[in-house]
């Protein structure tokens, strides 16, 4: 009886679809739906708020958000997938140093979108 099930279990596996080997949720790439609302801040679909900062280490809505804004901006965050890595931090780091150079913004350069870096990522033209 064993030896049927693992059989079978062997079958499915190698060619009835199964997978193998698990899927990086971090993999996914996410898209982008950009418009303002009604008080002209931008919206990427995702977080529509001001306080939540991105994981480094899970997928999060806030991450999806602060990337898609980024990329829309011009700061390449990589792959849209949620996760606020080493690539995104570098975008928001750039993001955060022009906001105070160019626009006056006195925000701490140090690549994470909190309640400081959100407004400015909102209302950018």
């Amino acid at each position: 009886m064993r030896k049927r099930i693992a059989v079978a279990a062997l079958t499915l596996a190698l060619g009835g679809g199964i997978a193998v080997l698990p899927a990086s949720p971090a993999a996914a790439a996410y898209t982008c739906h950009y418009s303002r609302n009604t008080f002209g801040y931008w919206q990427a679909g995702y977080y529509s708020g001001t306080t939540v900062q991105p994981s480094t280490t899970g997928v999060s809505s806030a991450g999806i958000e602060a990337q898609c804004l980024l990329k829309h901006y011009g700061y390449n965050p990589g792959t849209i997938d949620g996760v606020f890595g080493p690539n995104s931090q570098s975008a928001a780091r750039r993001f955060q140093a022009d906001m105070n150079s160019g626009w006056g913004y006195d925000l701490d350069v140090d690549g994470k979108i909190g309640p400081e870096s959100w407004p400015p990522l909102r209302v950018q033209p």
